[in-house]
């Protein structure tokens, strides 16, 4: 190993911070540097959450999307995608069987789906909460306006995901049309940790055009805008999507920046995501020993699984499903963690407003 490599992780950990020269070398460590860099990250994760691991339920109840977002197999233009939209009382079944099974979050995500109204997020919301009140809601649905925001937050729901996918402006229009901006998506996130939202934020590995220097910006926003989630995953390419030739991202240099992330913000809840599980068959093993602690096992009736499809080849039977958390576990147990089944709130609580 390289001692300016040791000597920088060991900096990162007592200072939570490195110029960017420093990050850069971290980002792109590999082999040995890498192994250490890694070890650290899972350190400083034991040292807030212990071995503990939260699984979160994963509802993927739209696929429908306003959106064209370059990278998005849901994406408007996409006229191969079988389209789906659950009802309010499928949702509500899921979330009940998840909590059945253990689960004490449920986590509703979709695309920008006006066909299932707020008024219905509202009302879905209510009822899993009235019917498993200990559970925690998080919703990840895009952007929408500040009321909105509100009338979820005041229904019951506790956290809310919204990745920026890149801090780069210029890097952001090459990902979205120009109709989205960046300045609109963190508009967002920042209204949301004003209500009082749990908030997740989070960016891709390895998009197209992305360079060493985005992918610093998105530590310096993260830095700035403390999330209490973060989702680091690596990019995937769909068939059917503009981006459909690019290569995929690193899961070397993911793993590498989640323990960057980790030791940067240790407090944060960092899942091992399913575009790494996809990438890698055991990227979520990996991230966990990385300093990842929160895994979504997917809770959505098995016909629509197959449908939402962010990128080609994402896990959508075996372990990943809920019915199979008892092999979820064992995985977890495999990397010397395990499977924590409270609410697994972010643990600087009442901080980082």
């Amino acid at each position: 190993m390289k001692e300016n490599i040791k000597t920088l992780v060991d900096a990162l950990v007592a200072e939570r911070n490195l110029p960017d020269e420093g990050l850069r070398a971290l980002i792109e460590a590999e082999s040995e540097d890498a192994a250490y860099l890694r070890a650290r990250g899972g350190e400083v994760c034991e040292s807030v959450y212990g071995k503990a691991v939260y699984l979160r339920g994963l509802v993927e109840f739209t696929n429908y999307c306003k959106n064209d977002c370059f990278y998005c197999g849901l994406r408007r233009s996409n006229r191969e995608c079988e389209r789906y939209r659950l009802t309010e009382e499928e949702v509500l079944d899921c979330a009940i069987r998840g909590y059945e099974l253990g689960f004490r979050t449920v986590v509703l995500q979709g695309g920008e789906d006006g066909g299932f109204s707020d008024e219905s997020v509202v009302s879905v919301v209510r009822k899993i909460k009235e019917s498993c009140p200990d559970t925690a809601v998080t919703l990840s649905i895009g952007e929408r306006d500040a009321d909105k925001y509100q009338a979820f937050f005041d229904a019951g729901a506790d956290r809310y995901l919204l990745r920026e996918e890149t801090a780069s402006p210029e890097h952001y229009s090459k990902l979205h049309p120009p109709e989205l901006s960046l300045e609109r998506r963190l508009d967002c996130l920042y209204e949301l940790k004003r209500i009082g939202f749990q908030v997740g934020c989070g960016f891709m590995v390895g998009a197209p055009y992305q360079t060493t220097g985005d992918i610093i910006a998105d530590l310096r926003f993260m830095q700035k805008f403390k999330p209490h989630m973060l989702g680091i995953g690596p990019f995937i390419p769909h068939k059917s999507t503009p981006f459909r030739d690019f290569p995929a991202g690193s899961v070397e240099m993911t793993l590498n920046l989640l323990a960057i992330s980790r030791i940067m913000l240790p407090e944060v809840l960092l899942p091992a995501t399913t575009a790494l599980g996809t990438a890698s068959d055991r990227g979520r093993e990996d991230g966990l020993l990385a300093g990842a602690n929160v895994i979504m096992p997917n809770l959505s009736p098995a016909p629509v699984r197959s449908k939402y499809l962010l990128y080609d080849g994402k896990l959508c039977t075996g372990d990943e499903a809920a019915e199979s958390v008892r092999l979820m576990e064992r995985r977890i147990e495999s990397a010397g963690r395990y499977v924590d089944w409270g609410r697994g709130d972010f643990a600087g609580m009442g901080e980082n407003k």
